[in-house]
């Protein structure tokens, strides 16, 4: 593992109040290599760590070039993932957003930009062996979070080329939880008529067994350090970020106490389909396809060269996510507030899926 490039960095973190933002910031602000941390957020939090200061910006729009000016890392995690029946918002914020973050901080000669790809953004890929980096990050057209990933994969191509001097690494994620994030999980994928209660393991008597479904998680604290790592130590490119073990359908049924039931594809399909058709569910069936599709990553770089090691398997991220979706926890950030009645009334009079 290479040592810290440097002391008293200035990092800006954008999407710092999010799952993963929040945790990074969290091990940033550990660090004594950081001297500060700037939070660019559509809406300021009143949570908070030593080192950080908040800004507002909505980075598709607003002028961001002083955002970044005197940076030593840029952080890129912004992200937003409904509306998922408006695409081409999706595409404006995420897309267009992060575009003018790349540019904004080649433009100010930014040393270093680290930026949250995902495992969405590969090509279909087996289930039954693990793939490097090189594997194609064509994402899976069908569904918008995996073609804005796709698409600013090919531009990080370019951009790379084009400004040597920044030092780029994208980290590809599984599946990340965290307790604190169980209620924004529900609102962004299951929507308001999920019972928090029904995530009981006495209350989940069986377990799915739908062909493809075969994944990986990662904690949320254990991505906030990868970041940390990434934008810290010498290293460029790309790099695997998940956690052992592969989960699927028996290894569920193991935690949640649960059997197995087989269910044909197209069953599960076309109820998601019908759900988000009919607004119940924030969900796109095109997000489902893509999931049956992932390839398996092998994390060998990241553990090697990044020198990254989790403290949490997958399994354990995804029981704090249970847990947390139980107990309707969340953080105080406007992305991870805590579940309510009054906001679960709220998701409804705004029309689920169709807007941020």
């Amino acid at each position: 593992m290479n040592s810290p490039v440097s002391k008293g960095l200035r990092v800006v973190v954008t999407g710092a109040s999010g799952n993963v933002g929040t945790s990074t910031v969290q091990a940033l602000s550990r660090d004594p290599a950081v001297a500060s941390i700037l939070g660019v957020v559509r809406r300021e939090p009143e949570w908070s760590v030593p080192k950080l200061r908040w800004r507002t910006a909505d980075l598709a729009e607003d002028q961001i070039a002083h955002l970044v000016r005197d940076a030593d890392v840029v952080v890129h995690l912004a992200w937003l993932f409904q509306p998922t029946h408006d695409p081409a918002l999706t595409w404006r914020a995420n897309v267009l957003g992060a575009i003018r973050v790349f540019e904004a901080a080649a433009r100010e000669h930014v040393p270093a930009l680290v930026y949250s790809s995902s495992v969405g953004a590969y090509s279909p890929g087996p289930k039954d062996r693990p793939v490097t980096e090189t594997w194609p990050t064509h994402g899976w057209p069908a569904a918008a979070y995996p073609r804005e990933k796709s698409y600013l994969e090919r531009y990080l191509d370019g951009f790379e080329k084009t400004n040597p001097g920044v030092r780029v690494v994208r980290l590809r994620p599984a599946f990340v939880f965290k307790r604190e994030a169980a209620s924004e999980q529900r609102r962004l994928f299951a929507g308001p008529f999920l019972p928090g209660s029904l995530a009981r393991p006495s209350l989940i008597p069986v377990i799915p067994d739908v062909a493809g479904l075969r994944v990986q998680a990662v904690h949320s604290a254990d991505i906030g350090e990868a970041f940390r790592l990434a934008a810290l130590t010498d290293v460029r490119g790309a790099f695997n970020i998940a956690a052992d073990p592969v989960i699927d359908a028996n290894a569920l049924a193991r935690l949640l106490g649960a059997r197995t039931v087989p269910v044909p594809t197209w069953t599960l399909r076309a109820a998601v389909s019908a759900g988000w058709y009919a607004h119940l569910l924030p969900a796109s069936p095109g997000l489902l396809d893509t999931v049956l599709r992932l390839p398996i990553m092998d994390t060998t770089r990241a553990r090697e060269e990044l020198g990254w090691i989790p403290r949490h398997d997958g399994l354990e991220a995804i029981g704090e996510f249970l847990a947390g979706l139980r107990a309707g926890a969340g953080m105080n950030t406007p992305p991870l507030a805590a579940d309510s009645a009054a906001g679960r009334i709220g998701e409804i009079g705004t029309g689920i899926g169709s807007r941020p």
